[in-house]
């Protein structure tokens, strides 16, 4: 896969110096185009390169600036700008945005050909072009085919940058519904990915997005895979209005023959969380309490436990036609943050406030306490599994 991070390392642009965004280098490159003007920036597309020689910029100050921002905007991988008579040197006030949000800027001397640039950038983008479609088979017969062939597998997963003895795991992305498509959210996903992984391998197999990683390929080791997931939902939520993706992380494996075994673990993720609707179930490590429930035999006695904890709640929403039981769902999604409750419910935080107050009546319980959170997610958890069992 092409990135910024294989030009800056790379020898084929030797014309090229990044100069700010050092830390966006994990951008994919999927193209280039040559933007002169503010108001051809609308024809850029996601991870292109933008280069501009600012021969038809406005003389005002901040001209360049707007092109810029406006390319960041477009979620280009990076921007080029090629020092001479129309652009002297890069304004600091360029630099110090590219530095804020990541974003890769290159100074090209003026003595350096456009036209050269563009061949070098097309033939680049064509090489790793043909170097993910290798990388798609290669995870293709890893998942799904025999395991006649591991020898010759490990080979090619040694020249990938993956070798025997690494940690390795899956983690499948898909739609829920028939109707959408996964690809819609693929550039979404892939760019929080590229932030979090120096490398990984990505193959799309009927409307599943899925990732081989490493462990030790972690750019951001001390933010949780969660809040990771959390983020590409926000965006995908901002986006349509409503969540309608599931992610799920198989644990990770040493042994090359075991990660179909991580593919699986990811798909049983999808499926619990699809089944209970409970969109904070990323890690199939994470589902430790599905199985211990789902493998007690005295139904009788997890049903008295969910009833003995929710029951009170449950009776107060049917007689006054309330939405308790939903409410301290939420609460405990949310884990207890007002304010992500009152964006969540559409209320306000004194609504919030007071309906929490309301159920520590009806419960006689205290939500600040982690023992009766655990019991009340554990009831609810219960209630899930009996209902879909």
């Amino acid at each position: 896969m092409g990135t910024i991070r294989k030009i800056v390392e790379g020898v084929q642009f030797p014309m090229l110096t990044l100069v700010a965004g050092h830390s966006g280098v994990h951008r994919r490159v999927t193209g280039i185009n040559v933007v002169e003007s503010i108001d051809l920036i609308m024809f850029c597309r996601p991870n292109e390169l933008v280069v501009t020689t600012g021969i038809n910029l406005s003389q005002q100050e901040d001209s360049l600036e707007q092109l810029v921002k406006l390319a960041y905007s477009k979620k280009v991988a990076g921007f080029i700008i090629n020092i001479g008579p129309y652009i002297p040197a890069i304004p600091e006030s360029i630099i110090a945005f590219a530095n804020e949000h990541d974003f890769p800027v290159f100074q090209m001397p003026w003595h350096c050909r456009v036209a050269d640039l563009l061949k070098t950038t097309f033939q680049f983008i064509a090489n790793h072009h043909q170097e993910h479609s290798i990388e798609e088979k290669v995870l293709y017969n890893l998942l799904f085919h025999s395991k006649k062939q591991m020898d010759t597998r490990k080979v090619q997963l040694a020249q990938l940058g993956f070798p025997q003895g690494r940690e390795l795991a899956i983690i499948t992305c898909t739609t829920i519904g028939v109707q959408s498509s996964i690809d819609r959210y693929e550039v979404i996903i892939q760019f929080a990915f590229q932030h979090r992984y120096k490398r990984f391998l990505k193959l799309k197999h009927k409307n599943h997005l899925i990732f081989l990683i490493d462990r030790a390929q972690i750019n951001t080791p001390n933010i949780p895979f969660s809040k990771v997931v959390e983020e590409i939902y926000e965006k995908i939520k901002q986006k349509n209005g409503f969540l309608d993706i599931i992610i799920g992380k198989g644990n990770y494996q040493k042994e090359h023959e075991n990660i179909r075994k991580s593919y699986e673990e990811s798909l049983t993720v999808i499926q619990l969380a699809q089944l209970h609707n409970n969109r904070f179930l990323y890690k199939y490590k994470d589902i430790g309490a599905y199985q211990i429930i789902m493998a007690v035999q005295n139904q009788p006695l997890m049903q008295s436990f969910s009833h003995d904890i929710l029951g009170q709640l449950q009776r107060y929403d049917e007689l006054h036609n309330t939405d308790y039981i939903a409410f301290l769902r939420i609460f405990l999604e949310e884990n207890g943050s007002t304010s992500k409750i009152s964006e969540r419910q559409f209320i306000h935080r004194n609504t919030v406030l007071y309906k929490i107050k309301k159920i520590e009546s009806l419960l006689d319980m205290d939500l600040t306490n982690p023992f009766t959170k655990t019991n009340l997610y554990l009831a609810f958890l219960i209630e899930d599994v009996l209902t879909h069992q």
